[in-house]
C-alpha cells in the first residue's frame, strides 16, 4: 500500500503561509500595561530592577496613558504608590479621595476616557506600613474578615474615582463577594471585577515589590496560592465565579502555564494571566547580555500564554509588544 508524500513542512515555506495557519495570535487590545504613579514625584523616577520601567509623576502618568492608547493597548492597571509617612497599619491612604491612587485614576480618566479600559489595584499593600495585603490581627496574622470591610470601602472610593474595572488581587476569602456587594449598594453596578483567583506566593515579585516600595514583613504564603497546588486553585476560581467575578486571573503567567490551562477548561468568562515583574526581568537581563533575541522572546513568550488560554495578559512590555505587533 503507497502512502502519499506527507510534508507538513509545506505550510512552514513562507512567511504568507505561516501566517495563514497560525493558530494563535496576540492582540494589542487583549493587553494591559501596569503602571505606577509614585505620590509627590515631580519627573518619573527608573525601577533599577525593571529596565524601561517607571514610577510615574501624575503628569508623566497622563502622558504615558496617552501613548499607550495609541499603541492599541487594551487596558491600563494602576498601582499607587504612597509616600511613607502616608502608610499605617490599615492602609488608610487606600481610602482616601485625594490618595495617590485614587487621584491617579481620575487624572488617567480625564486623559483617556472610555478609549481603553482603566483598572485599578484593589488591595491595601502598597499602603499598610506592614506591607500585608490587610490588616493585621492581635497575632500578627492577617484578619480576613476585618480586611473586607475595608477592601469595601476601598472599592467604592476607586470606582466613585471613575474606575472602570477593579483589580481584586488581596487574596482574602470572600473578597469577590464583599466587593461586588458593595458596588451594588452604592450603585455601582456597572463597575467589573478582575479576580486574581490563583494568584501564587511565589519567587517572581521582587522587582514589583521595589517598584511600589513595599514595606513588607514576612511573606504572604498564609492567604496567597501553594505553588505545588492545581486543584486548590480550581477551588478558588470556583468560588470567585460564584461571588459575582467578570474575569478571573492567573498570577503569575510562563510558571503557571498548566494552571492558565486548567482554568480556560473549568470557566466561561474571561480568562487573564499576568505576566509580572520577575518574568520581564529575566528577559531584559538577558537581553541586556546578549543572550536571547529580546523582542523574540517577548512576542514568544506572550504567544505561549495566550496559547495556553490566556484572553487578556498584563504585561509590562504592553505598549511596546502592541507596536511590535502592529508592525
Amino acid at each position: 500500500m503507497s502512502f502519499p508524500d506527507i510534508r507538513p513542512r509545506r505550510l512552514r515555506r513562507t512567511p504568507a503561509l505561516r501566517r495563514l495557519v497560525e493558530e494563535t495570535r496576540v492582540s494589542p487590545a487583549e493587553l494591559v500595561l501596569p503602571m505606577f504613579v509614585k505620590e509627590g514625584l515631580t519627573e518619573p523616577r527608573a525601577i533599577s530592577s525593571l529596565p524601561g520601567v517607571v514610577q510615574h509623576s501624575r503628569e508623566s502618568l497622563r502622558k504615558a496613558a496617552h501613548e499607550a492608547v495609541r499603541a492599541g493597548v487594551g487596558g491600563l492597571m494602576l498601582y499607587g504608590v504612597p509616600a511613607n509617612e502616608n502608610k499605617d497599619e490599615t492602609g488608610s491612604a487606600g481610602l482616601d479621595p485625594d490618595g495617590i491612587l485614587n487621584v491617579a485614576i481620575r487624572d488617567v480618566i480625564e486623559e483617556v476616557g472610555d478609549a481603553t479600559v482603566v483598572m485599578s489595584d484593589l488591595c491595601l499593600d502598597e499602603f499598610t506600613s506592614h506591607g500585608h495585603c490587610g490588616v493585621l490581627a492581635a497575632d500578627g496574622s492577617v484578619d480576613n474578615d476585618a480586611t473586607l470591610e475595608i477592601y469595601a470601602e476601598m472599592a467604592v472610593a476607586q470606582a466613585t474615582a471613575g474606575a472602570h474595572m477593579l483589580g481584586a488581587s488581596g487574596m482574602m476569602d470572600g473578597q469577590i463577594g464583599a466587593t461586588r456587594k458593595a458596588l451594588d449598594s452604592a450603585n455601582f453596578k456597572d463597575t467589573s471585577i478582575l479576580a486574581y483567583a490563583a494568584k501564587y506566593a511565589g519567587a517572581f515579585y521582587g522587582p514589583f515589590r521595589q517598584a511600589v516600595e513595599s514595606s513588607l514583613q514576612g511573606d504572604r504564603r498564609q492567604y496567597q496560592q501553594d505553588p505545588p497546588n492545581l486543584r486548590e486553585a480550581l477551588r478558588e476560581v470556583d468560588l470567585d465565579v460564584a461571588e459575582g467575578a467578570d474575569i478571573v486571573m492567573v498570577k503569575p503567567a510562563l510558571p503557571y502555564l498548566d494552571v492558565i490551562a486548567a482554568v480556560r477548561d473549568r470557566v466561561t468568562i474571561p480568562v487573564a494571566a499576568y505576566q509580572v515583574s520577575g518574568e520581564y526581568a529575566m528577559v531584559e537581563a538577558a537581553a541586556a547580555n546578549g543572550w536571547v533575541d529580546r523582542e523574540r522572546v517577548i512576542l514568544e513568550s506572550l504567544t505561549s500564554i495566550k496559547r495556553a488560554g490566556a484572553q487578556i495578559i498584563l504585561t509590562y512590555w504592553a505598549a511596546e509588544a502592541a507596536q511590535l505587533l502592529r508592525a
